[in-house]
């Protein structure tokens, strides 16, 4: 059951990379607007999903709003701590509650530390069992948590598979006993057929502790399947924010709509009858982003002041949002222009 409280409070959430060149790379030649602007909140026991193509800025919002980067600009609240603000002690606190689950298994984890250690990181931190031996006894506890045998502590990365190599990050993610999980990809890197036992053992988790999840995926019928709500993120910005039902069978910014029907349909009939949307042009560069609505180069249905005006971040209705000059003008949108 998802709790109205918000646990996670982002508000104009920027991150800027500055590219550098010339000699020593001391001169710089421009941003990389990775983030430019994104707000969102996500409710105790929620999971938002965080959907886009490939270099749109998912990995980035998330990590900038754990402060694995550091903002630059905008506003990131955990459970009440602001991060922009927060001195060494508060971070430490917002660090024990708060964690991330990579995606690549194979390069998250120290292949020259055992499983103990790297389990048992997180409770040397912060200082949740100063006790070898209890720490010992608590990484046992996590193992056979996330379906691995406690025997294993001992044993190092390389002797483990993709799926299991997963899980142990997924039991490092909880040895601090967090309240949010920022999950990155955590199965775009596994193989189809542990795909969802590691989804499954995501949602388990989630019922037995009240954990909060970012979810950021690829896969749209994953994201169905797992997200209580879901953000639509293009070219560093967020262009669509709905409950996950409503996102799928209504969607209102174009952009939503190209992505889903390229969404893989399980019948071949239906699957070769339905009409697809494919998108024109490529995606323009971070470094340069369009003037106006980001995505009006490739838009299916831009107009002249599309160019020129950034449209305004608006609730069409019950907690659907949608940055969007021309909503309603697709077929099937529902809506007429606002």
């Amino acid at each position: 059951m998802i709790n109205t409280q918000s646990l996670v409070k982002v508000k104009n959430l920027t991150k800027h990379f500055p590219l550098r060149r010339g000699f020593l790379f001391q001169k710089q030649a421009g941003l990389v607007r990775a983030v430019d602007g994104i707000s969102f909140d996500i409710g105790l026991g929620e999971t938002l999903g965080l959907v886009g193509e490939s270099g749109c800025g998912k990995t980035t919002a998330g990590r900038t709003l754990l402060g694995l980067y550091p903002p630059t600009e905008g506003e990131v609240r955990i459970d009440g701590h602001n991060l922009g603000t927060a001195r060494r002690s508060e971070m430490m606190t917002i660090r024990r509650k708060a964690q991330i689950i990579f995606q690549d298994p194979y390069a998250s984890l120290n292949p020259r530390w055992t499983i103990s250690a790297i389990i048992g990181e997180p409770l040397r931190v912060h200082r949740i069992l100063p006790n070898e031996s209890e720490r010992t006894e608590r990484v046992r506890e996590l193992l056979k948590l996330v379906g691995l045998s406690p025997s294993h502590l001992n044993r190092f990365p390389h002797e483990f598979s993709g799926g299991q190599r997963q899980r142990i990050g997924v039991a490092r993610a909880l040895a601090s006993d967090p309240k949010f999980i920022v999950c990155d990809e955590p199965i775009s890197a596994l193989d189809v057929s542990i795909q969802a036992q590691v989804v499954n053992l995501l949602e388990d988790l989630q019922d037995r502790f009240g954990l909060t999840y970012l979810f950021i995926a690829h896969d749209l019928s994953m994201v169905r399947h797992i997200c209580d709500r879901v953000a639509v993120m293009y070219l560093g910005v967020i262009v669509e924010l709905a409950d996950r039902d409503e996102l799928y069978e209504n969607p209102l910014h174009p952009y939503t709509q190209a992505l889903l029907t390229s969404v893989p349909i399980p019948n071949p009939r239906k699957d070769r009858a339905r009409r697809r949307k494919i998108l024109q042009g490529e995606i323009p560069s971070p470094l340069d982003p369009p003037s106006g609505c980001r995505f009006h180069p490739r838009c299916p249905i831009v107009k002249s002041h599309c160019s020129k005006q950034t449209p305004e971040w608006r609730e069409i209705h019950g907690g659907h949002w949608v940055a969007c000059h021309e909503v309603g003008s697709l077929p099937g949108s529902g809506q007429q222009k606002a």
